[in-house]
Formats: structure tokens, sequence, C-alpha cells
């Protein structure tokens, strides 16, 4: 059992990274309304962070970071349901364990942006927790679905090939050493409301399963073979979002750019460039373009390739 996220101190921590959709096709909707998906997610450098501080008499949360604020640490944060989810489990298979702990969220990515920060918050609590109580990893699987479609693969936090409504799970291609650039306007996007422009658009687009082979060498590489691929929910996200088309333009004129998508149903879009300094450049001429308009950004590599600007 192994959680290589959890950093070395003196209170127990995990991180929590931000997970991007390459790409994002919607394949079909099951009776109970959910929605059937196939999607390629990796994730970045950039990551919340999660950390147990103290035994408590009942799990309680705190929440600071640049976006900390106005979140409500109550019975639907997904921290919290993470927690009681697990210590519920724990309970039952090592012999009555009930001990509560004070959880400290550092949150440092955007909300309600299309890079699954709640879930991953969710998941890192699960890996957290399990650590101190010597749960296996795959038992939190069956947790994480409960929770939503994204937690299931923040989980593990590994490049994943994503299907069903986000349980089936299959290996993704070995990334190269590529660079990511994300970006976020700083503006909601209601997830429902981008899903009820996608059905008014025309829906559900009938095509072949997008093939992925077993690594790709080089960030041109990816790129051709993404090329081939979209995230269906962009543009009804545009249409309830124009910025996004903003962000999107900004990216794609950016030296060195390869490719600028959305992420999720946004609004968090990213750029691919060669290599993880390009990205880190690019994100330095942005900055300077897009001050004034207090866009988020963060520039680096893949999961564990991560650079600074």
């Amino acid at each position: 059992m192994t959680f290589p996220d959890t950093t070395s101190s003196a209170a127990p921590q995990a991180s929590a990274h931000a997970k991007i959709n390459l790409f994002l096709h919607i394949t079909g909707r099951r009776d109970d309304g959910y929605h059937l998906l196939d999607s390629l997610a990796v994730f970045a450098g950039a990551a919340d962070r999660v950390t147990l501080t103290a035994p408590s008499d009942t799990m309680s949360l705190t929440m600071d970071g640049p976006f900390g604020q106005g979140l409500e640490a109550d019975d639907q944060n997904l921290v919290l349901r993470a927690a009681r989810a697990l210590q519920a489990q724990a309970g039952t298979t090592i012999g009555g364990l009930s001990e509560s702990f004070h959880l400290e969220l550092q949150k440092n990515l955007p909300v309600s942006s299309g890079i699954g920060g709640g879930s991953a918050d969710a998941a890192a609590t699960l890996r957290l927790l399990a650590r101190e109580w010597n749960v296996d990893q795959a038992a939190l699987f069956p947790i994480a679905e409960t929770l939503g479609a994204d937690v299931p693969v923040c989980v593990a936090q590994r490049p994943t090939r994503m299907q069903g409504i986000g349980e089936i799970l299959a290996p993704a291609p070995v990334l190269p050493d590529a660079g990511l650039l994300l970006v976020n306007p700083g503006v909601g996007v209601s997830t429902p409301d981008v899903f009820r422009a996608f059905a008014a658009g025309g829906g559900i687009v009938e095509r072949p399963e997008p093939f992925l082979p077993d690594r790709w060498n080089t960030a041109q590489d990816m790129v051709a073979d993404l090329n081939a691929t979209t995230n269906d929910l962009q543009a009804p996200a545009l249409s309830q979002c124009p910025v996004i088309g903003t962000v999107l333009a900004s990216i794609e004129s950016l030296p060195g750019c390869l490719l600028s998508r959305m992420s999720g149903s946004g609004a968090t879009c990213f750029g691919i460039f060669a290599s993880p300094e390009r990205a880190v450049s690019a994100a330095r001429v942005l900055n300077a373009q897009s001050a004034r308009l207090g866009w988020w950004t963060w520039a680096g590599g893949f999961h564990h390739t991560e650079a600074s600007i």
C-alpha cells in the first residue's frame, strides 16, 4: 500500500492535484439521468493540500488558502463526507474504530472550475485517513464512487482513461515530459446548465471510440492524437460563459502552444507545450498581458514533473 503524494511532516498531509480532461466525449445517458463519458484524465502539479492536525471529538474541518473563503464546512462538504464515509467503513472492518480528526484544507485551486478540485480534496482525504487506519487503497474506490464521478480517478492521481459515469478506469498512455498551462478567468460555470445547453445543442454525437497508444514520446505526438478528439462540453459552456472563448484564444496565441482546450465543464482552460519550461515562459507572457483581468494561472508539468514560475 503506497501513498506517494503524502508529504513528510509532523502532521500527516496529502496533496490533491488538479485533474485535467485532455478530451471529454459524452457517449450516452442512463435511465437515471447520469451521462456516460469517455475521457482522458491527467493531473497537474497544481494542488490543494489536506492535513490531519489533531484528534477530535467529531470529524471537523477548517479551510484557508487563496480559494478557501466562502466555502462551508457543512454536511455537503466533500472532505467531511469522504472522512465520515471512510470512518464508517473502517469502524465496521477494524474492530469498531471510531476516532475522529480535525482536518485542514489549503485551497489553492479555484472552485467549480472543471479541474476536479473538490473531488481531488475528497480523494486526498480518503488516502490520508486510509493511511492512518491501515485501510487498503483498493477499498477506497467503492466509497469514492458514492461521492462523485470524478472522485475515483482522483484516488490514484495517475493518468487514466475514464468511462461509464467515471467508475470504469483504465491505464492511459505514458505521458511525455510536456508542459501544461492552466488558466481560469474567475467566473463560475454551472455544470447542470452546461449539460442542459449540451442537450439543447443536439446532444450526443455517434462516433468511433478514440484510439490511444501505449505511450507518447513527445508532446507533439500526444497533440496529434488529441486533435482527433474534443471536449463535448466546451461549446455549450462557451454559450453560458463567453469569456471562455477569450481565454482559449489567449492561450492559443502564446508562443509554443500546441493545443488549447477547456477542461471538464469549465471554466478552466489549458494549453499544452513541448516542455514544462516552455509552459512557464508562456505563462509569464500571459500574466503580463492579463494581469488586470485577475485570471488565475499555473504552469509547469504533469503531476511529479512540476516546474514553477
